[in-house]
């Protein structure tokens, strides 16, 4: 499926558990069963390409009535490795966890290392393990919800496997997809990676505790972000200090609100 990374080889094993519990399953879970057959034209890859979102994107639709319906916002956290994106989860769900109930789905390659960091919060939480699979995907999310006991007017977070590239393509019926960028990263990421800002909705800048030792432009980031996408709404953070984080969690106080 994806021409940048290995996520179409056959024999991808996906695992879907909750922290302590044996594996339940595994295999392919979505658009595994797409093997490329040697070095196939253009025009069969784009077909092929616009099979897999097509069924992905009827999974979703599925998700996004059940969220719906049970008055759950669903947030996708997408970004690079190393951006912060479990650190934040785990400050937002402390700051949050006694005003509204929350769920995680974590998403990486290998290893429940997030899922048991997420868990030690106390909130509800699956791992889902993608393998070589370099994103997560609707059928993905639908086999773990399988496994969960969502509340009614909820947050469920589901936090993407790191990458800023193909988890742009994958809907996963969620209410909004979150980019976060650190000011580790280069102020040009959204430039570089334009389909993931452009299919964003809100884009944390986190990690500005180390603004002083770099010499990042947020300003900068923020005007080329918006060249790729005028709609986006940014918070400036810092989760190990928690400056900024008001604003942000401000936000999703209103975003359930209005679920």
């Amino acid at each position: 499926m994806c021409d940048s990374c290995d996520c179409s080889q056959t024999g991808n094993s996906v695992t879907i558990k909750r922290p302590g519990q044996a594996v339940s399953g595994s295999g392919s879970a979505g658009h595994h069963h797409h093997p490329h057959q040697g070095s196939p034209r253009r025009e069969r890859i784009v077909e092929v390409r616009e099979a897999v979102l097509g069924k992905n994107d009827g999974i979703a639709a599925h998700n996004r009535v059940f969220f719906n319906k049970q008055r759950i916002v669903a947030l996708n956290l997408v970004s690079s490795p190393g951006s912060g994106k479990t650190t934040i989860l785990e400050k937002t769900i402390r700051e949050l966890r006694d005003e509204i109930p929350m769920a995680v789905i974590e998403g990486d390659q290998q290893t429940m290392l997030d899922a048991e960091r997420i868990d030690a919060t106390g909130v509800p939480v699956v791992q889902v393990n993608t393998g070589a699979g370099c994103h997560l995907d609707a059928d993905m999310v639908h086999q773990a919800l399988h496994q969960m006991e969502l509340v009614e007017n909820s947050l469920l977070f589901i936090e993407n496997v790191g990458n800023l590239v193909c988890p742009a393509m994958f809907d996963l019926g969620e209410a909004a997809k979150v980019v976060i960028i650190s000011v580790t990263e280069g102020e040009d990421k959204p430039l570089k990676y334009p389909a993931m800002f452009d299919a964003a909705d809100i884009c944390l800048i986190n990690k500005t505790d180390l603004l002083p030792h770099l010499d990042f432009d947020v300003s900068r980031c923020r005007e080329y972000a918006m060249r790729v996408n005028h709609h986006l709404e940014f918070f400036e953070i810092s989760a190990r200090t928690g400056e900024g984080m008001g604003a942000w969690l401000e936000w999703l106080r209103g975003q359930r609100v209005q679920g």
